[in-house]
């Protein structure tokens, strides 16, 4: 049985490596003498040693008009082993060049409501990058997640995480400035009457788009390109923001 088990891990089925380990036994047979042996149909068994010959493993002979069957050493099922290897060691650079390309694809995740939200933040702290940057509404993202947000802020400050934010010139903005320093974030201002109900986040090669209205959805897109156009544009709003 143990032989049977190791045949399969070089890509034989039960039934192959069961014939196989028969007629390597016998040195060579008919199949009747294999069937009756293996407990293998005989019309099963012309398919399964047929198999093996095209797998390189077994060949086939004729004693006057009758056919009989013989496995090769042992060792060929090394040999053939090895060149399994070979073959896809020399096809590595090309595999890995495919993963590489694939990894270098932007993953695109959704999430809804605000636990979906919460698992992004959470995701924010496990990543622990120096620095995270956000452009959104402060009295959004306070309204919505309320005292978790607060827990978030602790241990963003206890991860030393240092955060720049861009909000809008409010009454909450300017309380978010003033207690800034005590949390690790820098503060700045565009004018109070541009609308929107959202966040977007950059961290890592990571970007993340909060809607804090009706739904409450979040877009993350993971790609070191889209990440640093939305890093450029949110440096570029720092510089000009007040």
């Amino acid at each position: 049985m143990h032989l049977i088990k190791t045949l399969e891990q070089f890509g034989l089925n039960k039934k192959q490596a069961k014939l196989y380990l028969v007629v390597l036994e016998l040195g060579s047979a008919t199949v009747n003498v294999i069937a009756h042996k293996s407990g293998i149909a005989r019309s099963s068994c012309y398919d399964i040693l047929d198999s093996l010959v095209k797998k390189g493993i077994a060949s086939s002979f004729k004693k006057k008009t009758i056919k009989y069957f013989s496995v090769d050493d042992p060792r060929k099922i090394f040999e053939l082993a090895k060149q399994k290897v070979e073959v896809l060691e020399k096809a590595l650079p090309q595999l890995n060049a495919l993963y590489a390309s694939a990894r270098d694809r932007p993953s695109v995740r959704f999430y809804q409501g605000v636990e979906g939200i919460k698992q992004i933040f959470e995701e924010i702290l496990i990543d622990n990058n120096p620095e995270i940057l956000s452009f959104g509404s402060a009295e959004d993202l306070l309204n919505t997640m309320g005292d978790y947000h607060l827990e978030f802020v602790k241990k963003r400050v206890k991860a030393k995480m240092l955060a720049r934010i861009i909000i809008r010139n409010t009454k909450t903005g300017q309380q978010r400035k003033k207690i800034g320093q005590s949390e690790l974030r820098q503060v700045k201002f565009i004018p109070k009457d541009f609308d929107y109900h959202g966040e977007v986040v950059v961290f890592g090669d990571k970007v993340a788009f909060f809607s804090f209205i009706k739904d409450h959805v979040v877009i993350i897109i993971e790609s070191a390109e889209i990440t640093n156009v939305q890093r450029a544009m949110f440096e570029y709003i720092w510089q000009v923001a007040e």
